[in-house]
């Protein structure tokens, strides 16, 4: 991508700015899907393949992410990851603006973030598209179960977990538990969750696994 182009998407994934996807988009666009429809079929045992990959396709790449095939993303340079990051299938990044997305996040089965929207009006969604974006931040530590939806401009703080098919339209504190569609904060994450890992259920010793929670 060159430089002037590289400009002009950064301007428009950070703005919140009206704008219409031009040709000149589409086509650089269709030159990153077309990577993640490669890493959609490499091996799964092809780890070092899948590694240069997720470098060519992202912003930036943190130690040790892992994306089960298929993932999907509208861009893929705009969603930059940490480290320690996994994702189950068919994760779905709406990345026309940025993604930000912190150390030791955990992505269930079926989450999208969608950071675009388009304006109401029918007369600016036909014959040309307009759209604008807000950006997305996934705090360290988070989880997002399975059917998750986080839409545009939302923040979800460190630690935070969000239960299977919540769709997040604003942004969530720290160490919560938060689900519902939309989705509501529920309760803070504190000594209970330290000593049971599901409705009663205790936490054993499981190896160098504590029932003080640090693992």
């Amino acid at each position: 991508m060159n430089k002037k182009l590289r400009e002009r998407l950064k301007e428009s994934a950070t703005s919140g700015n009206l704008y219409f996807c031009d040709t000149t988009f589409i086509r650089a666009q269709q030159k990153y899907m077309a990577m993640v429809h490669h890493y959609n079929r490499v091996h799964p045992y092809r780890f070092l393949t899948k590694r240069f990959l997720l470098q060519r396709i992202f912003g930036s790449v943190g130690k040790k992410l892992y994306i089960e095939a298929p993932f999907y993303a509208n861009w893929g340079i705009n969603t930059y990851w940490g480290d320690n990051c996994y994702a189950n299938f068919s994760l779905t990044l709406v990345d026309d603006c940025e993604i930000h997305i912190g150390n030791n996040v955990m992505f269930g089965p079926n989450v999208t973030l969608c950071t675009v929207g388009h304006p109401i009006d029918p007369s600016l969604r036909f014959p040309k598209v307009a759209q604008f974006g807000f950006p997305i931040e996934i705090g360290n530590g988070v989880w997002l179960g399975a059917n998750v939806t986080v839409m545009p401009g939302v923040k979800i703080g460190d630690n935070t977990v969000v239960g299977a098919g919540s769709l997040v339209t604003k942004d969530l504190p720290p160490n919560c538990l938060a689900l519902g569609s939309p989705c509501k904060f529920v309760r803070e994450i504190g000594e209970y969750d330290r000593q049971y890992y599901s409705k009663g259920r205790e936490i054993k010793d499981i190896g160098s696994f504590k029932t003080s929670g640090k693992h």
